[in-house]
C-alpha cells in the first residue's frame, strides 16, 4: 500500500472511508481533553474530513496533513473557502481561514510545522496504515509533538481474516505497545461499532469495536 493506492483511491471517487457528518465519538470526547480555546490541533491523514470544520467551531486552530491534493481541494470547496497555496519543498500548503493543510507525504513533516500543536485528533490515520507502517507513525509522532501533548485516538478491532483493510484492525494491545514507551494511556469509551457503521457491516465484519482514547506525550 504506497501513495499511488491512496491517489487511485480519490481519483476514482472510491471514498467509503470518508464520513459525511462529523463524527460523534469526537463530538462527546473531545472535551475530556480540556484542549485550550485557540490551540492548534494536528489531524494527520485528513482527507476532507467534517471533522476538521468541527474542531475550528470550537475555537482551535487546525493543521492537517493529506496526500491527496483531491482531497485538500474538495475540502476547502465544500468549506466555501478559497485558500491560499504556496509550494514548499516538501508540501503544497493550502492556507484559509483557521485551517492550515499540508498536501504531501506525512514523513515529510518536521516538528517545526507543528510547533504550536497542543493536540491531535486521530479517527483515520492509524487504522490507515499497514501494520509495517504503524510503528514508524507513531514513532514520527512522537518526534513531532512537545511533551504534554494530547491525543484523541479512535481505533477499531474486528475479527482477523474478515476483511482487508484498510481500515486496519488495531486492538488494545497494539495500542499499547505502539504508545506506552513514550504516552499515558487512558480509554475514554468503548462501543458496538457494528450499530454506526453499515459500510463496515456490508463487507461482511461479525464484529467490530470501536475504541476511543486519551493519550498524553510525556516528558
Amino acid at each position: 500500500m504506497d501513495h499511488a493506492f491512496w491517489h487511485d483511491r480519490w481519483q476514482r471517487g472510491d471514498v467509503g472511508f470518508h464520513q459525511s457528518s462529523v463524527h460523534d465519538q469526537l463530538q462527546r470526547t473531545w472535551p475530556k481533553l480540556a484542549v485550550q480555546t485557540g490551540s492548534s490541533v494536528f489531524v494527520p491523514l485528513a482527507g476532507k474530513s467534517l471533522d476538521m470544520a468541527w474542531l475550528a467551531q470550537q475555537s482551535h486552530r487546525v493543521i492537517g496533513v493529506e496526500l491527496s491534493e483531491i482531497a485538500v481541494g474538495e475540502f476547502f470547496s465544500e468549506a466555501a473557502l478559497t485558500p491560499t497555496i504556496v509550494q514548499t519543498p516538501s508540501f503544497l500548503v493550502f492556507s484559509a481561514g483557521p485551517f492550515t493543510i499540508y498536501c504531501g507525504d506525512i514523513f515529510d513533516l518536521t516538528a517545526q510545522h507543528l510547533a504550536d500543536v497542543t493536540a491531535l485528533y486521530d479517527r483515520a490515520a492509524l487504522i490507515a496504515l499497514p501494520d509495517h507502517l504503524r510503528q514508524r507513525y507513531v514513532d514520527h509522532l512522537t518526534h513531532l509533538l512537545a511533551p504534554d501533548s494530547q491525543v484523541l485516538l479512535i481505533a477499531i478491532d474486528y475479527p482477523i481474516g474478515e476483511m482487508e483493510g484498510p481500515p486496519f484492525a488495531v486492538p488494545f494491545e497494539e495500542v499499547h505497545q505502539l504508545y506506552a514507551p513514550a504516552f499515558d494511556i487512558d480509554v475514554i469509551e468503548i462501543r458496538d461499532g457494528l450499530a454506526h457503521s453499515d459500510n463496515l457491516k456490508k463487507r461482511g465484519i461479525t464484529r467490530l469495536e470501536e475504541t476511543v482514547y486519551r493519550l498524553r506525550r510525556r516528558a
